[in-house]
């Protein structure tokens, strides 16, 4: 169900050809400031793999399990589809991604790979390759991409538990802010189960918030536990000047598994769907607007209704209808219990399929 917009901003970078004279060109990042960037490539040497344990490892012990598994993608884009306009030419934007299988398959954020015409990834040690993409979902903002690359290149990170997941529990962020590959920066889990807008501005439930600086470019990289493993997918900050205020957001690793299974199985992932929009102002899950030719059109539900229960889970604000009915999938039969004009009503429907 759509939600009201919020102040967040997506954290992939975008570059720009830019002309130097005649014949001249660069690439140049697109920021907020007027401040100079100076990149200096540099490879990192392998490390020894750290040894299996249950005790928190430290951020240098935890980047030297991970990096290598953390990846640069630029795309290139028509110019027209650029958010800092223009038009015409040709455009790229970057961002960050992490290896998921032997298989070549790595995650990253939908609104990286959007409008792409070509992907590039480059691994730790400066080797690139051309990679397919093999699917996307504009409802949660995960997209799944797969290069052809020798299994030597290929260091899948493990997925943690986002549901074991606890305020103040340590974390880090790896990725390439405005294109300074393998960065890290660490902090602590904010907050849990906030609700961020997706690009087709459905909710994405239960992200995690996250005070570990995270800027343009670090878009698809992982979030990291203090056991080096992926809890999150970063995707969003909260700014007002659109850089780390020290409020980002990432998608959950439960999400995300869910989710990338769906895309590398069939290239699409599907949502149930309800088919009502919740109102902005209201602290209960009062409906403020019924989509046509919806289940809930179809099982008689009106603008005023406050749904109070999906199933035997009860049901308090908007965010509690979406989490519930995104727990069921397409074609399920569920039982809606609502109130109007003070008394409670019970129906059954079955869910759809989210439009994209």
């Amino acid at each position: 169900m759509p939600r009201r917009s919020r102040q967040t901003t997506i954290v992939a970078s975008l570059l720009a050809a830019a002309c130097l004279g005649a014949g001249g060109g660069a690439v140049a990042y697109a920021t907020l400031s007027d401040g100079d960037t100076v990149v200096k490539q540099v490879t990192v040497k392998q490390s020894q793999p750290i040894a299996n344990s249950t005790a928190p490892l430290s951020v240098n012990q935890i980047y030297r399990r991970a990096y290598r598994g953390v990846v640069e993608v630029t795309v290139s884009m028509n110019g027209g589809s650029s958010p800092f306009g223009g038009g015409g030419g040709s455009a790229q934007a970057q961002g960050s991604g992490w290896v998921y299988d032997a298989d070549g398959h790595i995650v990253t954020n939908e609104h990286v790979v959007d409008a792409a015409t070509s992907i590039k990834v480059r691994f730790w040690n400066g080797k690139t390759y051309d990679a397919k993409l093999v699917g996307t979902d504009k409802s949660t903002d995960l997209a799944v991409i797969k290069v052809d690359a020798p299994s030597s290149e290929l260091h899948p990170l493990q997925t943690g538990d986002s549901a074991k997941v606890q305020v103040g529990d340590g974390v880090v962020a790896i990725g390439s802010p405005f294109g300074l590959e393998e960065t890290v920066t660490a902090g602590i889990v904010s907050a849990l189960h906030r609700a961020i807008q997706a690009p087709n501005n459905f909710t994405i439930n239960d992200s995690i918030q996250t005070d570990a600086a995270i800027n343009h470019g670090n878009s698809g990289g992982p979030l990291l536990n203090t056991q080096g493993r992926v809890v999150g997918v970063n995707a969003q900050i909260k700014s007002e000047s659109g850089d780390n205020a020290g409020v980002g957001f990432s998608i959950p690793s439960g999400t995300v598994r869910s989710i990338t299974s769906q895309l590398i199985s069939t290239g699409a992932a599907e949502h149930a769907y309800l088919g009502v929009s919740i109102s902005a102002t209201a602290s209960d899950a009062r409906i403020a607007e019924i989509r046509p030719s919806t289940p809930a059109a179809k099982a008689g539900l009106k603008a005023g209704d406050v749904v109070i229960a999906v199933g035997g889970t009860s049901i308090g604000d908007g965010d509690d209808l979406t989490r519930a009915i995104d727990s069921h999938d397409p074609g399920d039969t569920v039982k809606l219990t609502y109130k109007r004009g003070g008394s409670e009503h019970t129906v059954e429907l079955t869910l759809a399929t989210r439009p994209s």
